[in-house]
């Protein structure tokens, strides 16, 4: 029988490319996006949009019976950087609306569950260069604790409740088609428009912050490896998942090589003390291991791609 997955979070940054390839996949039909806003169109062209507020457990459990889904996609949270100014909002959202899922698993016996964590997981005391996949995760962020709090419950309803929770720490997120949602790797994005839009951008990153990155297709490819792996093949259930590491000199020398008269600035601020937190670079040798991950963008193919197709899609010619 085909998946029937329900997406939530379904018009964030990862959401809306997830959707469109999950219907691409499964049908349409089986790929219910769902959020709490009115959504944009091209969740509701291909298949069916639902609100849904993850804190009201009565409403998420209904609809999980009413429309017979088997598997949940659970990327409602609130991101890194909000999180600090919202921390209150942070863990009720992120920890809570978590907690509201596994249970809607474990009560109505969902086949599986995958909620995403982040490399805000670590903190300082963790060795920043080659992370492990299992090693002292002791974050400084909301963020960071709520995404520790997920993996640690999602593994303990494993162990007690036989659910099949399944997470990847996702690095910073690279996206063509989605702004940014108030992450610590947002300049990662803003920085492309930037570039095209007025040749020049000022960071909120020191010039040397080295940070793991993921284009999106590459996001998207590992979602869904992950969740069509065999359980019997998983000896883990949280994964490090990463594609390159870069610097905002490097992605900024990166353009120049496409866009010469491109010019970056650097203005620190509050977010600087987050990326100080994390891992320069990830090892995700367990991913690789255990069911097969491999990216398929560096710096210099993502770059490239996203500059063609922002500036088909802006109208600007570099």
């Amino acid at each position: 029988m085909a998946k029937r997955i329900l997406v939530t979070g379904s018009y964030g940054q990862i959401g809306t490319e997830l959707v469109d390839e999950l219907r691409n996949r499964y049908s349409g039909e089986n790929v219910i996006a769902t959020g709490r806003k009115k959504p944009p169109e091209v969740l509701t062209e291909d298949g069916p949009y639902h609100r849904l507020d993850v804190l009201d457990e009565t409403q998420l459990h209904t609809l999980l019976v009413e429309l017979n889904v088997d598997t949940v996609i659970h990327n409602a949270s609130v991101l890194s950087a909000t999180g600090e100014k919202n921390p209150q909002l942070a863990y009720r959202t992120n920890i809570q609306g978590s907690f509201n899922v596994l249970e809607a698993t474990r009560a109505l016996n969902l086949d599986q569950v995958q909620i995403p964590s982040s490399i805000a997981v670590f903190g300082p005391s963790t060795p920043r260069e080659n992370t492990p996949n299992d090693t002292i995760m002791r974050p400084t962020s909301m963020y960071g604790v709520s995404k520790v709090a997920i993996e640690l419950l999602g593994e303990y309803y494993t162990k007690r409740f036989g659910i099949d929770f399944r997470s990847l720490r996702y690095p910073g997120i690279i996206s063509s088609e989605a702004m940014p949602g108030g992450g610590t790797t947002d300049y990662a994005v803003e920085i492309f428009y930037e570039a095209l839009k007025n040749k020049k951008y000022t960071c909120f990153l020191r010039k040397d912050s080295m940070l793991p990155m993921m284009y999106m297709p590459d996001c998207i490819k590992c979602t869904i490896d992950l969740m069509e792996a065999k359980e019997e093949d998983l000896a883990h259930r949280s994964f490090n998942i990463t594609a390159m590491s870069f610097t905002p000199e490097d992605i900024a020398n990166e353009i120049k090589k496409h866009i010469p008269e491109f010019e970056i600035e650097y203005e620190p601020d509050y977010r600087q003390d987050i990326a100080d937190s994390w891992p320069k670079s990830i090892d995700d040798s367990v991913a690789r291991e255990e069911w097969g991950w491999e990216p398929e963008y560096d710096l210099e193919s993502m770059t490239k791609d996203m500059l063609e197709k922002l500036s088909e899609r802006l109208d600007i010619e570099y």
